[in-house]
């Protein structure tokens, strides 16, 4: 038992004996890779730390962006109206190369590619005939001469004493066309690819020509090696299943205007990306821009390549959701273009109409047309005549100067020293609300002329000048209430505000009650008359009803990114009595025994509330007439407006707009019924794989 014990011990001592040594082991080794790796940081900071430094200092890191394509724009029922399109395309990255290598590529190009060139600019051309002519050899025979000649010779600068900037533009002014002349037509086709080469910022690449075949993007890329700066990128364009349809609103894109390039680049956009330019593409810029990728690349100062660039994959933009109805829209455009063709005709220029329909407790548009341009609905102005006198009537109301069921004497009206006064015909004692139904100027006149308190045929005068003036004032701000005469708050760049006509006579303060003075732009009809239908809330009339992040292919759509709410800008100042009166009035122009337009509405299936309205023009010296026409629809709970204007037609034909009118109306209606269950959509949309009657009185006036 002891010496059992005994043993054990002596085996345990001898275990521990052994545990020193291989810890002194370790610790030798781990000190020795210490000492390796100090060395090791020596050498490098010391010895080798200056030529790591300039080797640093040699490198180049140069980030080309990746152009992310831009959001889809969809109609409000998921349409696709604005796509992206594959495209393969060149570009050039001038890496500082020598002017006579550039135009080496361009010429090698030339054999694969042609640019087009939809201007020559003078400048431009003088500028590369300077450089042929300096460049001039056996491999660059891009003009018809041999040698090259030096139109402002060294000795005959320094005797002018000009400086390099003076000469340089002396040689300039003595190009004359016969030089221009001996550019061959090789050389003018490398001119447009040349132009494109120094139209880039150094070391980024710059598009030469978009949407090339696939068969020249091969043989581009075969033959590299004699390109050099030269490559093929894929990226997208917009594409348009719905062809020309709405193109006015919805915009283009393109590079960067060199106006506004500073803004963009602080804003995080790169010199060459391309941008809205137009309408709702600028509008919505900095939510249908994608977030672009970057290819980054690592070379020396002699531009040879370090390693693979590193590439960091971007998103699409967000996507926009229109109020725009298409299939509405496209029978609107069809309703206008059979009118318009049956009566061409009878236009004093060229045939042209605008309808704009809208929901007017929303704003939202759900058909905008011109004939002759969209933009035209915001950015021209016109004289509306008679679709306005529900305002008007309004206004006499609110101002105290008229009363329900005041009645007027409609007959012609003589005014010393102005214009004289009539409506289409005499129509006798009326009332405030025959005076809609019938279309009454004398009626409308009769407010303007209450206001200033004048009596024809008893008031020897017009009274002050300043009270003229103040009458205006006065008008103006209450139609301005109806977004007649101010900006109507759309979403879309460059609305006009139409024509102030100032002050003037008083005969024109009465033509000015009822649409011959100032004029407006069909939208801003159109929210005049949804403020009248809804109630007296003037609502900013909006194209993007919705924001919403891309979905996972474009027939799907995206989680909802913002939700635009409608946007009361004020209510007028009258009151509910008020607006239903002149619901009435609007109601019998449609309905009534003598309303101007019943002959045409009065027989439909739904009741349609509204005013026509012709406005005396003149095209050209020619008498002509504007035909507008507003309305709402159904009467009683009203879930539509409109506003037409169809300018320039001849004083002997009626009827155009409400023609029209029927038309859109039936349209809207027959939508709301059933839509077509057989549209291809293969003809609407594009594959993802790329990137995930008689004529009424009014008409006589």
């Amino acid at each position: 038992m002891i010496t059992y014990r005994k043993d054990i011990a002596m085996g345990e001592r001898r275990h521990k004996a052994h545990v020193p040594v291989r810890l002194n082991t370790l610790f030798f080794v781990v000190f020795i890779l210490f000492s390796a790796l100090i060395l090791r940081l020596g050498i490098v900071q010391i010895v080798q730390g200056e030529e790591y430094q300039e080797q640093l200092e040699r490198t180049i890191n140069i980030s080309s962006p990746i152009e992310a394509p831009r959001g889809l724009m969809y109609d409000r029922h998921g349409n696709v109206i604005v796509d992206n399109e594959l495209q393969m395309t060149v570009t050039y990255t001038n890496r500082r190369t020598p002017m006579k290598e550039m135009l080496e590529v361009a010429r090698e190009l030339n054999s694969y590619i042609t640019v087009e060139q939809d201007r020559v600019n003078e400048r431009d051309i003088k500028d590369f005939w300077l450089i042929l002519n300096q460049e001039q050899n056996d491999a660059l025979d891009l003009t018809e001469y041999d040698e090259p000649f030096d139109i402002l010779p060294l000795e005959e600068q320094r005797s002018l004493g000009l400086s390099e900037d003076e000469a340089y533009r002396e040689r300039l002014d003595r190009i004359t066309d016969e030089h221009l002349e001996m550019i061959t037509d090789e050389g003018m086709e490398v001119f447009g690819i040349w132009r494109e080469f120094i139209a880039g910022y150094n070391f980024l690449p710059h598009k030469v020509l978009q949407g090339i075949e696939y068969e020249q993007a091969a043989r581009i890329m075969e033959n590299m090696e004699d390109l050099p700066g030269v490559d093929i990128i894929r990226d997208s364009k917009r594409k348009y299943p719905y062809g020309e349809t709405l193109r006015g609103i919805l915009g283009n894109t393109n590079s960067i205007p060199r106006e506004r390039l500073e803004e963009f680049m602080a804003n995080g956009y790169s010199r060459n990306e391309e941008v809205g330019i137009s309408y709702l593409e600028s509008q919505y810029e900095n939510v249908l821009r994608g977030r672009n990728g970057s290819l980054d690349n690592h070379m020396n100062r002699q531009g040879e390549f370090l390693r693979n660039p590193d590439v960091n994959m971007g998103s699409r933009g967000n996507d926009l959701i229109l109020s725009i109805d298409m299939e509405l829209q496209l029978r609107v455009e069809q309703a206008i273009e059979e009118e318009l063709s049956d009566s061409a005709r009878h236009f004093l220029d060229e045939e042209d109409a605008y309808v704009v329909m809208m929901d007017p407790n929303t704003g939202e548009v759900l058909a905008l047309s011109g004939y002759k341009g969209d933009h035209g609905i915001v950015g021209s102005s016109f004289a509306v005549g008679s679709s306005m006198k529900g305002a008007t009537i309004l206004i006499g109301y609110e101002t105290g100067v008229l009363n329900y069921g005041d009645q007027v004497n409609d007959r012609p009206i003589e005014l010393r020293g102005t214009q004289n006064l009539r409506s289409h015909r005499p129509l006798g004692r009326i009332n405030d609300i025959q005076a809609l139904e019938r279309s009454s100027n004398i009626y409308m006149a009769e407010v303007a002329m209450r206001m200033i308190n004048y009596k024809p045929g008893v008031s020897t005068s017009f009274g002050p000048t300043a009270n003229i003036h103040r009458t205006y004032d006065i008008l103006r701000y209450y139609y301005s209430q109806f977004g007649l005469g101010v900006e109507t708050g759309i979403d879309l760049p460059g609305e006009s505000t139409g024509i102030n006509g100032g002050y003037s006579d008083p005969g024109n303060l009465f033509y000015f009650t009822f649409g011959q003075f100032d004029t407006y732009t069909p939208m801003q009809l159109a929210q005049h008359v949804s403020t009248i239908a809804n109630g007296g809330y003037r609502v900013a009339p909006r194209l993007v009803s919705e924001i919403r992040e891309p979905g996972e292919n474009k027939h799907e759509l995206g989680p909802l990114a913002r939700q635009n709410e409608p946007k009361v800008l004020n209510r007028i100042d009258m009151s509910d009595q008020d607006i239903q009166r002149i619901h009435q009035g609007f109601y019998q122009v449609m309905h009534g025994s003598q309303g101007t337009a019943a002959s045409y509405f009065r027989s439909l299936d739904y009741e349609v509330a509204g005013k026509t309205g012709t406005a005396q023009v003149f095209v050209d010296g020619e008498a002509a007439n504007n035909q507008t026409l507003v309305g709402f629809a159904p009467y009683d709970d009203p879930e539509v407006a409109f506003a037409i204007i169809v300018p320039g037609v001849s004083r002997d034909h009626g009827g155009v707009a409400n023609r029209i009118g029927v038309e859109i109306m039936e349209a809207y209606f027959d939508l709301k019924e059933g839509r077509p269950t057989d549209v291809d959509e293969s003809e609407m949309l594009f594959d993802d794989e790329d990137f995930g009657a008689e004529e009424s009185e009014e008409d006589e006036e």
